[in-house]
């Protein structure tokens, strides 16, 4: 057979293991399928010296290729890594960073690569793309204003050189381009001490960042409109050009279709039964888990407050720093106060391991999202329209929770949530606040614009469809 002389285009996009990171390629694939491109996702094999670190990832990445049949996926043979490096993290980057030579043999066996789109994991990929003269894409999976701090630490650490490490900075306000301010002690682990290696390494990929062609962001402009400017307007990065953004978001998991309603979920059926926006959700994303002490204020203060609640429960991690691992099915008699399950019987639902959160925050029964901050759940929710409580646990869940709060005007902090314990008053007062008071009824009607602006970015000539467009025609790909 004669091969085709005019393959169609192919985008590669090579992600991490991370949900949040693969969640957001799988929907910009299906968004590149259905414009007629080719698209594939390239994900690192887990080395058989780090399989604890990526085991949970790695079946994650099982479970949305058979949920997703029309994405492709191509599992990079995985790299000689002998020795793997204690820390997790820098595991990770450095799995990444020996799957290069595998990635560049990928693309060179395809017929036509029209771009390579990395996860900011991969900034090593950028010299992979330029060896062999193909146009490299970052496609930032979190919000326009943790992209637009984390272009700037590069100039601040010149700037700042020698001085102190944001771990030793307290809550002292951080004055970025474009963002509110952030106190020092939110800003993400693996930056927190400046001369730690992994603080080196992070802000060195920060630093690459403007070597890229350009930049899609899962977020909508009006979410995010002085970021977006200031990004566009180039001054995050002070003394060098930066690439084009291109806020397409947000892209978000849909919810289920009606071939999938007999399996519908039990928590779906009980919001059938309550009342319109009276249950508060409680969800930590695909990884968060809280300690066993914990989940009991949590519950102590959900039943003071009388209000109606979904809750998502994991079993505690037996180490709070490998939050990655999988957890054991939970034992809610066990974990939660004796009574609560029958108190709470009727106003309250306590769901085991996993919830479908999208659908959850689409009901018209849910009033109120207690939220890690991870971005994905924030698009949720804001696409959903639903106020958020914000407890962020790890990651750059802390820099979410300063935009969230600070500039799109879209939840309130649940104090407490950097320090050992979050009281039952706290989780009480704040449910009480988000619910019942005047503070919550604006949030309410700053989360209806918010929903209501999300449909419109991703209408036909909407701001996200329009920047998509931008970013095929810089392909040369737009038809």
């Amino acid at each position: 057979m004669e091969p085709n002389p005019n393959p169609t285009p192919t985008v590669v996009l090579h992600s991490c293991l991370g949900v949040g990171h693969l969640i957001p390629m799988v929907e910009l694939a299906k968004l590149l399928l259905r414009r007629g491109l080719a698209a594939v996702i390239a994900v690192p094999t887990t080395p058989a010296s780090t399989a604890d670190f990526f085991a949970s990832s790695a079946s994650a990445v099982a479970e949305l290729a058979a949920a997703n049949p029309s994405v492709s996926f191509h599992h990079l043979p995985p790299p000689d890594y002998p020795a793997p490096d204690p820390d997790p993290f820098l595991q990770m980057l450095d799995a990444l960073r020996l799957t290069a030579p595998a990635l560049a043999a990928f693309l060179r066996s395809l017929p036509s690569v029209a771009a390579l789109v990395l996860d900011l994991f991969c900034v090593d990929a950028l010299d992979t793309a330029a060896s062999i003269g193909v146009p490299a894409y970052f496609y930032y999976t979190s919000c326009a204003g943790d992209l637009a701090a984390f272009l700037h630490l590069p100039h601040y650490f010149a700037e700042t050189d020698g001085g102190a490490s944001f771990k030793d900075m307290g809550k002292a306000l951080l004055r970025f381009p474009g963002v509110p301010p952030i106190p020092a002690s939110d800003m993400p682990h693996t930056v927190l001490d400046r001369a730690d290696r992994t603080c080196a390494g992070r802000v060195g990929h920060y630093g690459r960042i403007p070597e890229a062609r350009g930049v899609l962001i899962n977020t909508y402009e009006w979410l995010e409109a002085r970021t977006v400017r200031s990004l566009r307007d180039g001054v995050c990065v002070p003394g060098r050009p930066t690439p084009p953004v291109y806020p397409i978001g947000p892209l978000i998991v849909k919810g289920q279709d009606a071939a999938a309603e007999v399996e519908r979920h039990a928590c779906l059926a009980w919001l059938d039964t309550q009342p319109e926006r009276s249950v508060v959700f409680l969800c930590f994303g695909s990884l968060g888990a809280v300690s066993a002490a914990q989940l009991k204020e949590i519950a102590r203060g959900l039943e003071s407050s009388g209000h109606r609640f979904l809750w998502m429960v994991r079993s505690p991690p037996d180490d709070p720093t490998k939050f990655f691992l999988s957890h054991p099915e939970p034992d809610l008699d066990a974990l939660l106060p004796e009574g609560f399950l029958e108190r709470t019987k009727g106003r309250g639902m306590v769901v085991k391991m996993w919830a479908p959160q999208v659908e959850v925050l689409r009901h018209a029964a849910t009033g109120a999202f207690v939220t890690h901050c991870g971005w994905n759940s924030v698009l949720d929710a804001a696409s959903a329209g639903v106020p958020m409580l914000c407890w962020p646990l790890y990651a750059e869940q802390r820099l979410n929770k300063v935009f969230v709060v600070d500039e799109m005007k879209a939840g309130v902090v649940v104090d407490g949530y950097d320090e050992e314990m979050v009281t039952a008053e706290e989780v009480e007062k704040k449910v009480w606040l988000v619910m019942e008071s005047e503070e919550g009824e604006k949030l309410r009607e700053r989360l209806a614009l918010a929903k209501e602006k999300a449909a419109e970015a991703l209408a036909d000539g909407g701001p996200s469809r329009v920047a998509f467009e931008e970013f095929l025609s810089d392909l040369k790909l737009a038809k």
